[in-house]
């Protein structure tokens, strides 16, 4: 059962076709069908992810994208956070330091990708650089435009040596967007939240979405698929990324390696 839209390779990404606040099969958060699904995929994951670190032989990137607000830390938190934490790393992407930006704009995003039986989340990635980079006017359309095929060539790559990659854009309406800024505003404990470039960047909503649709549409392959996820509810994102992400190791099939002695010869003293 597809809970997000996977883009196909190829396809003309238009995301206003695309629902925010699906639901899927779904009545709502309360229909009881959510927590045993959400529970289903998150042991099962749980177990798959077991299976890859002692297998040690694939790896699974997983990049986070979105607008701001859209969840990509209750992604973390929610799917991430219950599962075991060996060979699981979370690495979280702002703006360059001079030491990065000494190098190519890949550089510090393939120092943090992940090693054979590890899983790593990348909160932002190497698409801000096609995003923020376009959006803001910090570098020429003749520099951003040929990163699509450095990327492109990137993830395969990684893909060859053994690293699947999948991608989740987290799609919000700018309605929910402005509900959810607000309600920082309003809620005494989520005011730590706050940040003025949330602000900024909502002034630039248009540019942001065309980007995206942009970068979703270059840069959608069989070896590191993109996902738009309908993320105007909480609950639902955080199931629909679970459902993909189960799905992705299911298809790698990690193993369990088999005992280097013959265990039915071991006996403890």
């Amino acid at each position: 059962m597809d809970l997000a839209h996977r883009v196909k390779p190829g396809a003309r990404v238009s995301l206003s076709a695309i629902p925010t606040d699906s639901t899927g099969p779904f009545s709502g958060k309360d229909d009881p069908r959510v927590k045993e699904r959400l529970e289903s995929d998150l042991a099962r994951l749980a177990d798959l992810g077991a299976r890859l670190y002692a297998e040690k032989k694939q790896s699974l990137l997983v990049v986070l994208q979105a607008m701001d607000t859209a969840g990509k830390d209750g992604v973390l938190k929610h799917v991430v956070g219950p599962l075991d934490s060996r060979g699981l790393h979370v690495w979280s992407f702002g703006a360059p330091s001079e030491e990065e930006r000494a190098h190519d704009f890949l550089w510090r995003f393939h120092f943090k990708a992940p090693r054979q039986g590890e899983m790593a989340f990348f909160n932002r990635s190497y698409y801000e650089d096609v995003l923020v980079v376009r959006v803001m006017n910090l570098e020429p359309r003749s520099v951003w435009k040929q990163r699509y095929q450095a990327i492109r060539d990137f993830e395969r790559m990684l893909a060859d040596r053994g690293t699947r990659v999948i991608k989740f854009y987290l799609h919000i309406s700018k309605g929910e967007q402005r509900r959810r800024l607000q309600e920082r505003i309003d809620v005494p404990d989520k005011r730590w939240k706050l940040d003025p470039r949330d602000f900024e960047a909502r002034k630039h909503w248009d540019s942001y979405r065309r980007a995206y649709e942009d970068a979703l549409s270059e840069c959608a392959t069989k070896e590191a698929p993109w996902y738009v996820v309908p993320s105007d509810h909480k609950w639902f994102r955080d199931l629909a990324v679970a459902s993909a992400l189960t799905e992705m190791l299911e298809e790698m099939k990690p193993q369990y390696p088999k005992p280097t002695m013959d265990v039915s010869k071991i006996v403890i003293p």
